[in-house]
């Protein structure tokens, strides 16, 4: 299960609208071994693409090194989809490098109501786990 803050659900949903019609991506980083997600890392998606993400190389490097130096992992990688459901591709899956994260996924299809889901995808076996919202 994953527990987010009401702040970090909200700053990942404005930036999946913010970057629409493209996708976003990035991570919520967390004191190492807690499953605590506490600080937004928002990325740049180097493909600037509609219908797919990828980290920028050197700026991938650079936060996970910063997350190394703070005892920090990646708890939560999230991107979002622009017209399809909030649920991992094919791709998504086969980039899926982090076994000990949360992949989310927000749909920002309908632009009144964004779709939020959390994964874990381990072994390219992909399980929906339940997201609670706290203040």
């Amino acid at each position: 299960m994953l527990t987010i803050s009401q702040d970090l659900y909200d700053q990942i949903v404005a930036h999946a609208r913010a970057d629409h019609p493209d996708e976003a991506c990035g991570v919520l980083a967390g004191p190492a071994g807690s499953e605590r997600p506490e600080r937004f890392i928002p990325m740049v998606n180097a493909a600037r693409s509609p219908t797919f993400y990828e980290f920028d190389s050197t700026e991938q490097f650079g936060v996970w090194k910063e997350m190394d130096e703070r005892d920090e992992e990646p708890v939560v990688i999230y991107h979002s989809h622009t017209a399809t459901e909030a649920y991992p591709s094919r791709t998504d899956i086969s980039y899926a490098g982090e076994p000990g994260a949360h992949y989310v996924l927000v749909s920002t299809r309908d632009p009144a109501v964004a779709e939020f889901r959390s994964y874990r995808i381990v072994d390219g076996r992909v399980t929906e786990e339940p997201v609670t919202v706290v203040e």
